[in-house]
């Protein structure tokens, strides 16, 4: 019996190793067909991701998915991109990263999908800043502006009226009167957490309007200038004042749940939330919510954001064809249709595509979109201060190195908000530290 087992043993052995080789295969064959896409935690790409079983079942290829609020999302997918680690297949960047990075040579040109996707669809604002001397490294998901939202209910019942076009002296007037901590209702909410695309992305659209700008013509940061001064006073007085507690960890998720809760009276936020407080499953307000254009002080220059939360490909992805495909599916006129039919017209990508505005539910159900479509098409990123500067971008300044910088400035901006410092402090200490990085980087002398 002993030696019939040891003369069986090779072939136990072969078979074992056999087995073991094409459970390997397996493992590889699934491997190969899943796609990893880095996104953000907003509401539109947790649509996406929900329906992305459809394109799973449809093409046998398999998505991992991780998704993050937005600083972590930067930090991970910019570290990504720096090292070339091929830890993405998708990433989901905007209208900042994509010219810096296919400029750069990191990501994959996407203009090859074919007629039938109908690249003159793409609102054109809007594919431009996805592009680099006409090549798109990006498709938009959906596109984005500011403007205000408000409580009609509690304007009425105070007797006041919010104007079209709002001045930050209104905002500051109508928060007072609408401040009702006893009862949970506060005047204003507004981003306090810090981050470049988290409290800067709301606060430089602010100092614009004061007459501000992140530099001048020479790259001298201007941040203890006057109307930084005055514009960084006036936000945290107003946040202080009339804000939720806590603003100082409220970025636009937290202020987006407390306007739809019922607990702010204004928001000054991003367009593309505009949907979500019409969607009766999300929001208590659906009947109760209007809309003014972005708050303006000195100047209208720079008043309202410009952005496109967008699906590009690292260069460094081993999978370019399987991810072109998912990008094609997810942002095409039929996704579009997909998201009408699951969550309803409101919850549709916004600001992306012509014949999206072109259905005659669309604007039956989102009394918004046109209001929000002209805020996105008449922001303009080439002329976004009232003094004359050395670059582009509304709430952000395009040039690699302002990561850092909006995200320290955002720091120290927070930390006068919280108390810790006082504002002429906290801007102080965010101009020396803009000028070490500018010096370093080649800025200046």
């Amino acid at each position: 019996m002993h030696h019939r087992l040891m003369r069986c043993l090779p072939l136990i052995v072969l078979a074992f190793l056999l087995a073991c080789s094409a459970s390997g295969c397996a493992e590889s064959e699934v491997e190969r067909n899943t796609l990893t896409i880095a996104t953000v935690n907003n509401a539109d790409m947790i649509i996406m991701q929900r329906l992305s079983e459809q394109f799973e079942n449809e093409t046998g290829i398999n998505l991992e998915w991780v998704v993050l609020e937005e600083n972590k999302l930067r930090e991970r997918v910019t570290l990504d991109i720096s090292t070339s680690g091929g830890q993405f297949d998708i990433i989901t960047i905007g209208s900042f990263e994509t010219p810096i990075w296919g400029r750069q040579g990191h990501l994959v040109e996407l203009d090859d999908f074919g007629p039938s996707y109908d690249y003159d669809d793409l609102f054109e604002p809007v594919r431009n800043s996805l592009s680099v001397d006409g090549t798109l490294y990006a498709i938009p998901l959906y596109a984005e502006s500011s403007f205000t939202f408000y409580r009609t209910d509690l304007f009425e019942k105070a007797g006041i009226e919010m104007p079209e076009q709002p001045t930050w002296e209104d905002i500051e007037r109508f928060a007072e009167i609408l401040h009702d901590p006893d009862n949970q209702v506060y005047g204003i909410a507004y981003r306090g957490k810090p981050g470049w695309g988290e409290n800067m992305a709301l606060i430089t659209p602010l100092v614009n309007t004061f007459g501000g700008r992140w530099f001048d013509m020479d790259w001298n940061p201007q941040l203890t200038s006057p109307e930084w001064n005055a514009a960084i006073n006036y936000y945290v007085n107003l946040v202080t004042r009339y804000g939720p507690p806590g603003s100082a960890s409220n970025g636009h998720n937290e202020c987006r749940a407390l306007f739809a809760s019922g607990n702010c009276a204004m928001w000054v936020d991003a367009t593309s939330a505009a949907g979500y407080m019409y969607s009766p499953k999300d929001s208590r307000v659906v009947d109760k919510t209007g809309f003014a254009s972005a708050p303006v002080g000195r100047t209208d220059q720079g008043a309202h954001v410009s952005w496109a939360w967008s699906l590009a490909i690292p260069k460094s992805s081993k999978k370019v064809a399987a991810a072109k495909n998912f990008i094609e599916w997810a942002t095409s006129k039929d996704y579009v249709l997909r998201v009408a039919e699951s969550d309803g017209w409101t919850m549709v990508p916004p600001g992306t595509r012509q014949s999206t505005y072109e259905h005659a539910e669309y604007h039956q159900a989102a009394p918004f979109a046109e209001f929000v479509l002209e805020a996105i098409l008449s922001a303009d990123p080439t002329n976004p201060t009232l003094e004359p500067v050395p670059y582009t971008g509304i709430q952000f300044v395009a040039i690699p190195e302002f990561q850092d910088i909006g995200t320290e400035v955002g720091r120290w901006i927070a930390a006068a908000l919280t108390g810790q410092m006082t504002v002429d402090e906290a801007l102080e200490t965010a101009q020396q530290a803009t000028e070490r990085t500018m010096r370093k980087s080649g800025y200046m002398d």
